[in-house]
């Protein structure tokens, strides 16, 4: 019988670790959406449907869970999933983008962010990011031995002062990190955005992860201003994109990156001892339903643009002054006139006595300005965001 060498006494008493990350609790995400199902509140927090994805998408899925479809697929992804892929990227901003070799499969937004940081960022390289910032970026560039560089949005439409843009760049700085349509804000680009970016990271040996996970979530006509569209921006860029987000089913965790080839070769070199690949019935069915119905994806800003406008219309005799989002499924509300608490002691305190859960903003920034927003997620069924609003117009 085997047994233990190690005497008691060669146990260590003061085993410690040393963090990487020491800064970093749980996500705000993760606190809300708990905190709103311990108080049995109206969960407007973390950013997810109340409704199932297309039924025609499940139902592939389930094809292939119960026909075989459960080993191991490729690394980058199955060919179909990512032929599919490049044709929707081709259709939709005029790229030409081979499956083989510019797109990865990814389990999640979030693993797809933290392959392109890691294949870009080494130790003592700087990241921009804008404030409020999505909470996966500094951690990534963080393990990676990076350092952020954090730039705020000017409010109250969020917009990017280029200006200081170009003068963080410096010698140092190796990567860019975009959000369009923007998480948790809603702001979305525009031309003049892709041209300013041009011209700060012209003749600069620097790369852009273009956080497009929103990308067919955008109201009142806009078009997306995705980083495919343009060849000398994309010759530096790594694009992520998500499933979750567009099919209703962020549960699936299934994403995607397209890059060129030699920065795909690199992200694939940490994608693969990362997550290696993601679940087969998955992107089978995923694959079927993206050549079957690229209406669903074609159809979904005017989809959510209902249930945004009926967020907004509900809200219209309530004490909060609000812009309408311009993409994204979040809408933020300024609480200024109602109280000057502050936002995360506020979004706590309204889930546990008016049960309504929503995320803080100053969470998402290193220095926060003094503003008084909380974000709603609208992507809900009619009733409870009707529920959901007549309390807050009571507040």
């Amino acid at each position: 019988m085997w047994q233990n060498p190690q005497h008691p006494s060669d146990t260590p008493h003061d085993l410690s670790l040393n963090s990487k990350l020491p800064s970093v609790g749980t996500t705000i995400f993760t606190v809300m959406s708990k905190l709103a199902a311990d108080e049995g509140a109206i969960n407007l927090s973390q950013g997810y449907p109340d409704f199932d994805g297309p039924p025609l998408l499940l139902e592939r899925v389930g094809h292939y869970l119960t026909n075989g479809y459960n080993q191991y697929p490729p690394m980058a992804g199955i060919e179909p999933l990512r032929e599919a892929i490049a044709n929707k990227v081709g259709t939709l901003y005029g790229a030409e983008i081979d499956a083989e070799s510019e797109v990865t499969v990814t389990s999640g937004a979030t693993e797809a962010l933290f392959c392109a940081v890691t294949a870009v960022i080494q130790p003592g390289d700087e990241a921009i990011v804008f404030d409020p910032c999505y909470d996966a970026y500094e951690p990534a560039v963080t393990l990676a031995g990076g350092v952020c560089r954090h730039i705020p949005l000017q409010a109250p439409d969020f917009r990017i002062d280029w200006n200081r843009v170009a003068d963080a760049i410096g010698p140092r700085t190796r990567l860019i990190m975009t959000n369009t349509p923007h998480n948790p804000t809603g702001a979305v680009w525009d031309a003049d955005d892709i041209d300013n970016l041009r011209t700060v990271t012209a003749g600069h040996d620097l790369y852009v992860i273009a956080d497009e996970v929103y990308e067919h979530i955008v109201f009142d006509g806009r078009p997306h201003v995705s980083l495919t569209r343009y060849p000398d921006l994309f010759a530096r860029s790594f694009v992520v994109s998500s499933f979750g987000k567009t099919y209703h089913t962020t549960g699936w965790k299934v994403a995607y990156c397209v890059a060129p080839p030699p920065l795909t070769a690199e992200f694939r070199r940490i994608h693969q001892f990362v997550t290696f690949t993601t679940a087969t019935p998955l992107q089978y069915g995923i694959a079927d339903f993206l050549e079957k119905c690229p209406e669903h994806h074609e159809n979904l800003a005017a989809f959510y643009q209902e249930k945004r406008d009926l967020f907004c219309g509900l809200l219209a005799e309530s004490r909060f002054k609000l812009t309408p989002s311009a993409g994204t499924f979040f809408q933020l509300l300024d609480y200024g006139a109602i109280t000057n608490e502050a936002d995360t002691e506020l979004a706590k305190r309204w889930t546990r006595e008016e049960k309504v859960a929503s995320i803080p903003i100053s969470v998402f920034y290193l220095e926060p300005p003094h503003q008084e927003l909380l974000r709603f997620c609208f992507a809900k069924d009619d009733a409870t965001l009707e529920r959901a609003a007549e309390i807050l117009c009571r507040l």
